[in-house]
């Protein structure tokens, strides 16, 4: 009758076949998780712009008092006046 092992396997078969197996599922976790990393990566598109824009600038330092509201109106109209920012 014949097993599923053999009783002449040395023991660097089985160190071979063990080896092997771990390789595999390392092979198939690796594999797992770079699909799952790269499923869940939300796309370029929706990235915001890190810095706001001078208007929203100016709006804030308005709303912290650091300016004044003719002085806020003055460099509202400045900056809308120049057009959008070259870059």
């Amino acid at each position: 009758m014949m097993f599923w092992f053999d009783r002449d396997m040395s023991g660097w078969g089985w160190f071979a076949m063990s080896a092997s197996m771990i390789l595999f599922w390392a092979l198939i976790i690796t594999v797992a998780v770079l699909l799952f990393r790269a499923l869940n990566r939300a796309p370029d598109h929706t990235h915001v712009s890190a810095s706001p824009s001078p208007e929203q600038l100016l709006a804030e330092r308005f709303a912290r008092g650091d300016i004044d509201e003719e002085d806020y109106q003055r460099r509202l109209a400045a900056l809308r006046s120049s057009g959008p920012a070259k870059p």
